[in-house]
């Protein structure tokens, strides 16, 4: 069977903006690759007044069309915690998803929705078979990543694992700008990229240019792995 592959955000935009190369090049591997978002209720976020319902199907429309399953919980932004009720919620989660590969936030994070959405992650990766009833089918990830958000959010963040992601940056630029759009209100338009897509390149860029390529994504690995280099 094909591996599914994980990616775990506060927003609707973390995956999009942290690792949307990374989960392309998944599904160009034919590997199932799923968003899970925690917070799905942006009935308190100012840019989405009055259209607050539109953006959660619009989100999982457009990361349809490139392939990826994109799932939200319920939680709204600024309005959940680290409480075992929510641990519960994020592993049942991950339990019904199965993943083989997974990716959540870094931890140490200026956005107070990263460091919650981190630390749920962490622990029902990590932890989901202690937390579900006995029974529940639980498999915990081969691998876990953590993830850079950008430098206005992360912070002490030294990755050990970088991912290539140069045949892939067009269409994820394109995805983030779309996303973006969609937030603004507005048509999207390839010729004036988005303060996002502009964020997101020199990053990449920047972490290509440590690797030795055009445009990369960089990861911390959450256990040291053994690397076939020969």
């Amino acid at each position: 069977m094909a591996k599914t592959i994980l990616g775990i955000g506060a927003h609707y935009d973390d995956c999009v903006f942290g690792i949307s190369g990374t989960l392309l090049k998944a599904v160009r591997k034919n590997y199932r690759v799923v968003i899970l978002s925690l917070i799905g209720d942006y009935s308190n976020w100012k840019p989405v007044a009055g259209r607050d319902r539109e953006l959660v199907p619009a989100s999982i429309e457009l990361a349809k069309q490139h392939g990826v399953e994109m799932r939200f919980l319920d939680f709204a932004s600024m309005r959940y915690e680290v409480t075992d009720a929510n641990k519960r919620v994020v592993a049942q989660a991950v339990a019904e998803i199965g993943a083989d590969v997974a990716f959540l936030l870094w931890p140490h994070d200026s956005h107070t929705d990263h460091e919650v959405a981190s630390e749920l992650a962490k622990t029902a990766l990590r932890h989901g078979d202690r937390l579900l009833p006995a029974g529940t089918i639980f498999k915990a990830p081969r691998r876990i990543y953590q993830y850079d958000n950008g430098p206005r959010h992360t912070i002490g963040f030294e990755p050990d694992t970088f991912v290539d992601i140069t045949d892939e940056w067009p269409q994820a630029s394109e995805w983030l700008g779309r996303l973006m759009a969609i937030v603004r209100n507005e048509k999207y338009d390839a010729a004036r990229p988005d303060a996002a897509q502009r964020a997101k390149e020199t990053l990449a860029a920047y972490r290509g240019a440590t690797s030795g390529v055009r445009y990369a994504e960089a990861f911390r690995a959450a256990n040291a792995y053994v690397q076939e280099i020969f």
